[in-house]
């Protein structure tokens, strides 16, 4: 009490219907009243809940065990009484299971009240995965969709012999047997609340010895189910860096008897999991911990965790020591000679943070202009040497362009409390398409467009776009460009989702066609003689003069109309002076170097004009029978038919 009331109502009222639930709530005991509220919710609720009443088990496995015993859906989902459900919770989940034919499936969590939840796995919705692609077996607690078929096969209970863990005794073999996995992460499922009082179990159950109960147990879990390799290692990776991290907080406050002899027994129980081959899956910091228990250097470890303790408080980021291409974290006992902590367990290099800004992104004719800046946190910009990296996408294909490098003072001034300057960290670069492909030009490609920045002998590649000023466009530009007398599409857009700047160059993203299109020609209004066609271009560039109206006479006839910029600002116009065109059967195409668009019919209602040449009368029309395309009649009017028309009774 009082959370029970709405983690019951929340099941209840799921979008699902009651029809297709069972809610089987036990109570383990209680004293707060849980169980009358639980009798009252039962009356309410008669043909949906049910309750069973039992002595206090002292952990969440019995009265689990007590559900599932009893349970009859196809879907079992385990709700804790302090957390509750969004209403369409189980809805979604049921729904990616039978859709995918998966056994398990992660709904969304959310933390509320100040209790953290995990993430990593809900970045994207995932229909079918596994514990060794995905990030699912970061989060083992049990409120999940389990189908209930794989807990039977499998025999599946919680251990009632563990206070905490237990989840992790449940969850980790359901994962290596489910058959896949899904992960619904565009809704918000599970709400996991911090009560008030701080009285969730995981909460409150403190000390290392609990957490050195189960973990041997999950470490046997794994050599006995997952075979020496990377598959294992992935699985390693949580409990060496989770439990050893949460272990050791609880240890700090430990008596210096009880911290010897956990410490000693930690390092017995990772040995088995623990080799040189994870060091480039763990961060610096990880490895060091690890090293130092492993070899159970007591004293290191307490002073190591008081420094990750200021670190957390303060909020700066450790100082780095460069030498040798690398660096090195200057966290405790960096090169310490009396403790021989070899430098692999200080090694940042990879895990340098990679700041940069896109300034100026713009695409002129053939040429691309970009200015920002870019720097390795806690690296001083000092031997810079950034360059710019294209790479096409499917032949990985690279090209590097240099760029000149321009001050930027007082960058960095605001973080890390001012302790670190990158002073140096401005970039300029044209890029010629013409030219960038070491003097010739780009093949037809995706050029992504990255950031190789380097300093004191350090370089990371980075892909830029994602962070650019607010006058910086990501909308996708197309210039038509002359190529020594081959003109060709360039287009400069952003990537989705990220938003990071590629060229396409040779239309294999954005075509040319579809950016322009042509509308019905009238006669324009100040000009009775004049064709006009109204032409929606939404090409960023192209040679002058280079779009046109051509018309053909079909005898060898020819005449050219450029598009114009329309005297409303809008779009472009094409104007066609009827009155210089020979007599003929004029059909046409607007046209832009290699790519031509149909010119529409001229409408059938359309009066004709005239005009006189050399004092005789002449028309244009639409010409009969033109169809779907564009056919215009010029010619000049026999006087003789027109006057008998006239006489004609």
């Amino acid at each position: 009490m009082p959370y029970i009331t709405r983690c019951i109502t929340s099941v209840a009222d799921q979008s699902i219907g009651r029809e297709a639930l069972e809610i089987l709530a036990v109570d383990d005991g209680s004293t707060d009243g849980t169980s009358e509220e639980l009798d009252r919710l039962a009356q309410e609720y008669p043909t949906l809940l049910k309750v069973f009443h039992q002595s206090n088990s002292g952990g969440p496995s019995a009265p689990r065990n007590k559900g599932l015993d009893h349970a009859r859906g196809t879907f079992v989902f385990f709700l804790d009484a302090d957390d509750h459900l969004a209403p369409e919770a189980l809805e979604r989940m049921v729904a990616m299971a039978e859709r995918n034919g998966t056994d398990i499936v992660l709904g969304k969590m959310v933390g509320e009240g100040g209790r953290g939840a995990p993430t990593s796995m809900f970045r994207r919705n995932q229909p079918r995965t596994d514990v060794f692609s995905s990030r699912v077996y970061w989060t083992l607690n049990p409120m999940k969709l389990f189908r209930r078929a794989l807990l039977e096969r499998l025999g599946l209970r919680f251990p009632t012999d563990l206070r905490i863990g237990e989840d992790q005794l449940f969850v980790g073999p359901a994962y290596l047997h489910a058959n896949g996995v899904s992960v619904v992460a565009d809704y918000d499922c599970l709400y996991w609340v911090e009560r008030e009082d701080s009285g969730n179990i995981t909460l409150r159950t403190g000390g290392s010895e609990p957490r050195l109960r189960f973990l041997p147990r999950m470490v046997d879990l794994l050599l006995e189910q997952v075979p020496p390799g990377p598959d294992r290692d992935h699985l390693a990776h949580r409990h060496l860096t989770v439990e050893v991290g949460q272990l050791l907080d609880h240890l700090v406050h430990e008596a210096r008897p009880e911290q010897e002899k956990a410490l000693a027994r930690l390092a017995e129980v990772i040995a088995p999991l623990w080799h040189e081959g994870l060091n480039d899956r763990l961060s610096a910091m990880a490895r060091l911990r690890l090293h130092l228990v492993r070899h159970t250097m007591l004293d290191e470890l307490l002073e190591l965790l008081r420094f990750e303790s200021e670190l957390g408080r303060r909020g700066v980021a450790t100082p780095v020591l460069v030498d040798g291409g690398r660096a090195y974290a200057r966290y405790p006992y960096l090169r310490d000679p009396s403790r021989g902590i070899p430098d692999a367990c200080y090694d940042v290099t990879p895990q340098l943070g990679v700041r940069h800004r896109v300034t100026r992104a713009e695409l002129r004719g053939s040429s691309l202009h970009l200015a920002g800046h870019g720097y390795l946190h806690r690296i001083a910009t000092e031997d810079v040497t950034t360059e710019l990296l294209l790479r096409e996408r499917d032949s990985g294909t690279e090209y590097r362009v240099p760029v000149a490098h321009t001050p930027t003072p007082g960058l960095g001034r605001e973080d890390d409390e001012g302790h670190y300057a990158y002073e140096t960290a401005g970039f300029e670069v044209s890029v010629d398409v013409h030219t960038a492909a070491d003097g010739s030009g780009l093949p037809d490609g995706l050029w992504d467009i990255s950031l190789v920045i380097g300093a004191q002998g350090i370089s990371r590649a980075v892909r830029i776009g994602s962070k650019r000023d607010a006058s910086v466009p990501g909308a996708a530009a197309t210039h038509i460009v002359d190529d020594g007398g081959r003109a060709r599409a360039v287009t400069l857009y952003t990537t989705t989702p990220h938003g990071n700047f590629t060229l396409d160059v040779g239309e294999r993203k954005h075509g040319v066609l579809p950016q322009v299109s042509v509308s019905t020609p009238r006669w324009a209004a100040n000009a009775p003689t004049e064709l006009e066609f109204g032409v929606r271009c939404a090409l960023a560039g192209f040679p002058e003069g280079a779009l046109a109206v051509h018309l053909e006479d079909g005898r060898g006839g020819t005449a050219v109309f450029p598009a114009h910029a329309s005297p409303s600002g809008a779009d472009l116009v094409v104007r066609v002076p009827v009155a210089g065109l020979p007599a003929g059967l004029w059909a046409g195409q607007l046209r832009l170097a290699g790519w031509a668009w149909d010119l529409p019919p001229v409408p059938e209602d359309l009066p004709p004009a005239k005009w006189r040449r050399r004092g005789l009368p002449w028309y244009a029309r639409p010409a009969a029978d033109q169809g779907e395309a564009f056919a215009l009649q010029v010619t000049r009017t026999e006087l003789v038919k027109a006057v008998a028309r006239r006489l004609k009774p």
